[in-house]
């Protein structure tokens, strides 16, 4: 009779509420979706690391975490504002002007993805060298260093699905595809008893990216040329006055995200490095209904401002807030009583990183209880205020790994990476309140 009743009071809130619907139903889509991607995405990571071990993971890991680098310098915040910008537009009726802001965005990306994948290759002996002080990371970077452009243009295409509301699609080519493939290659070469080393498993990977990478074009064209309505002609600085302050924001939260595995790549091994990497990736998990319910959230939030719909962007993002916390709880737990479990599931060595794992795990928790507040300032045109507080944050959180990590190692990292997250969550969370007289996390226990 309870649940019964319960979920007959769920069914009729749904009813009244078309924005709360909208939400569950994309993000329900996105979690399935995403778990799935989860699941082939440690499995690529479980099968490089059971074979070949930490160490092998900690190349990838890094070579990688550069690949990202230049992935955003590529993309000039020109994914984020194609989030914005096509959401805003189709719902204002000017499919066409969408369109056409999709096309010179790419005339951007492209020269510059080209650009820096010849400087990546040619740069990649001093980078492994002067950087890391490990040469034999020069042949990996220059193999990521071709998947520069399929990479970027992948971000590009699946956030533009993403505003057009094809969260199946975006999260099949951000968060599936890739891995699955590149899991697939490694899969078969040990199936046909070839050598597997760290220089396949890069390969697969960025083999893996160019193929994703083609089919999310083909997928994402056809849906754009659908798109009806006036057509506007909306000049490029427009544009690049939107999106290189998202390009400053994104870029100095991935500075922030990636300083730990950099600095861990400098003074500490490649064995820590991925110990510590899967640490990240398992605490992520904490926050994972997050990025479910930012999904759809991101072009509702855009919609909403839009439309000047202050009452409808406060209802959905409390009303999100609450789904992600009390999705995220469970997930705490299991990691705080058995970190060492879940550590250990990637091989004996990984158990070193247990405590690195509860660390991250809680900063993580906080991240995913604040709710979209990120971003609910980039859709709402706050992005300059967001870039500067991250702009400090970052430098906080160089600045602590830098005296930290050469003592304490992955656990300093660690550290360090809770602390500055819950330090510009809260911020966020106040300058919202102040802004928009609301808190994201009011509804928590109603």
């Amino acid at each position: 009779m309870i649940g019964s009743e319960v979920l007959g009071k769920l069914r009729d809130r749904l009813e009244g509420d078309v924005h709360l619907r909208e939400v569950i139903r994309g993000s329900a889509t996105f979690l399935i979706l995403r778990i799935f991607g989860m699941v082939v995405a440690y499995a690529f990571t479980l099968l490089v690391t059971r074979k070949l071990g930490a160490s092998a993971w900690g190349i990838f890991a890094l070579s990688f975490t550069v690949l990202q680098i230049a992935s955003v310098l590529s993309r000039l915040g020109l994914d984020g504002a194609l989030l914005r910008f096509i959401a805003q537009y189709k719902a204002q009726g000017k499919g066409k002007t969408a369109f056409s802001i999709y096309l010179k965005s790419l005339k951007v990306v492209i020269p510059i993805s080209l650009f820096l994948t010849a400087l990546l290759y040619y740069l990649s002996p001093i980078i492994a060298d002067k950087v890391f002080n490990k040469d034999y990371l020069s042949e990996y970077l220059q193999i990521m260093s071709l998947g520069i452009l399929p990479f970027t243009l992948l971000f590009i295409n699946s956030e533009s699905l993403r505003s057009l509301k094809k969260i199946k699609e975006y999260t099949f080519f951000q968060s599936i595809f890739p891995y699955f493939l590149a899991f697939a290659f490694v899969f078969m070469l040990l199936m046909f008893s070839f050598k597997l080393t760290e220089k396949e498993v890069v390969l697969s990977f960025v083999f893996a990216i160019f193929i994703a990478c083609v089919f999310s074009f083909l997928f994402l064209i056809r849906e754009l040329k659908n798109l009806s309505g006036n057509s506007e002609d909306i000049p490029l600085k427009s544009i690049l006055s939107v999106s290189l302050p998202m390009f400053m924001s994104s870029s100095l939260f991935m500075i922030m995200s990636w300083t730990d595995i950099i600095m861990l790549g400098i003074f500490r091994t490649q064995e820590e490095v991925g110990i510590y990497n899967v640490a990240v990736r398992l605490s992520v998990i904490t926050s994972f209904t997050l990025a479910a319910i930012n999904s759809i959230a991101a072009p509702k939030f855009a919609e909403l401002w839009g439309k000047k719909d202050l009452e409808g962007l406060k209802k959905v993002a409390q009303q999100s807030t609450k789904l992600i916390f009390w999705t995220s709880a469970p997930v705490l737990i299991l990691y705080l009583l058995f970190p060492s479990f879940f550590m250990g599931l990637f091989g004996e060595e990984f158990k070193d990183g247990a405590l690195a794992l509860v660390i991250l795990t809680v900063g993580q928790f906080v991240n995913a209880a604040s709710g979209s507040v990120a971003l609910i300032l980039g859709m709402t045109g706050k992005q300059r205020f967001a870039m500067n507080i991250i702009f400090v944050i970052v430098i906080i959180n160089f600045i602590g790994n830098m005296l930290i990590i050469p003592k304490l190692g992955l656990i300093g990292a660690a550290a360090i990476n809770m602390t500055t997250t819950i330090i510009w969550n809260a911020i966020f969370t106040i300058y919202i309140k102040m802004k928009y007289k609301f808190l994201t996390f009011a509804l928590l226990f109603k």
